[in-house]
């Protein structure tokens, strides 16, 4: 495995789910389908595959994004409980950004103190970025692209290919790790990089989407810090 990585220049890193610590550690604010007694999956499966647009940061008021979204599935919720819902949601996803496992700030700086170029590139509405300027690793990135912003959404190949122009890299020279979720190492793949599932987070929440997911990985670890031993 060594020997496949010493070309590499860049390594691409998901956000949530990936650089963030499973829930257990970190929240103490509900969850937007727990909140709404919206089925987990059911919430999940439609942020990820059915809301091009807020991904895309073409809408980027809270509370029509979340309105559209409990619209689909539990209309009868007041909009009093959708504001209410968006405020939790930017305060719970701060506690995820605030609340970075210490290992994980530790090997990313260890790789970017071994001469490799650092790229975080999420999917994320302007909600679940709110706070990012307050987590400890939001100045160790060469590049940071999230969707709202860039205008395209994983598996887009362009919006890999805006991280790696950024980096001043090339598709043979770069490393995607995430855990999988919007399918996002399909498209790593598609566009040219290696990939490398993480599959820490996710046994907690979904384990039965693994299987699926690390199809598309090149190589599959459990925690960030194993990054130190490819």
């Amino acid at each position: 495995m060594i020997n496949n990585f010493k070309n590499k220049k860049a390594y691409i890193f998901d956000l949530f789910h990936t650089l963030t610590g499973p829930e257990s550690q970190w929240a103490t604010l509900p969850a937007t389908s727990e909140f709404f007694g919206v089925d987990r999956t059911v919430w999940s499966d439609m942020l990820q595959f059915g809301t091009y647009e807020r991904l895309c940061g073409r809408e980027k008021d809270p509370f029509r994004i979340i309105r559209d979204l409990v619209d689909r599935v539990k209309p009868e919720i007041s909009d009093e409980l959708v504001r209410q819902a968006v405020e939790i949601r930017k305060k719970r996803f701060g506690q995820a950004l605030i609340n970075i496992p210490v290992e994980n700030i530790k090997t990313l700086k260890s790789l970017k103190e071994n001469g490799l170029k650092l790229g975080l590139l999420s999917n994320a509405d302007v909600m679940e970025i709110a706070m990012w300027d307050k987590s400890p690793i939001a100045g160790l990135f060469d590049s940071t692209v999230f969707s709202c912003f860039a205008g395209y959404a994983k598996p887009d190949r362009e919006i890999y290919e805006i991280s790696m122009k950024e980096l001043g890299v090339t598709s043979q020279e770069s490393v995607f790790i995430g855990d999988g979720g919007s399918n996002e190492l399909k498209g790593a793949k598609e566009a040219g990089l290696t990939t490398i599932m993480i599959t820490g987070v996710i046994q907690e929440l979904w384990p039965e989407k693994i299987s699926e997911r690390k199809k598309w990985a090149d190589y599959v670890i459990e925690r960030i810090e194993e990054l130190s031993n490819v």
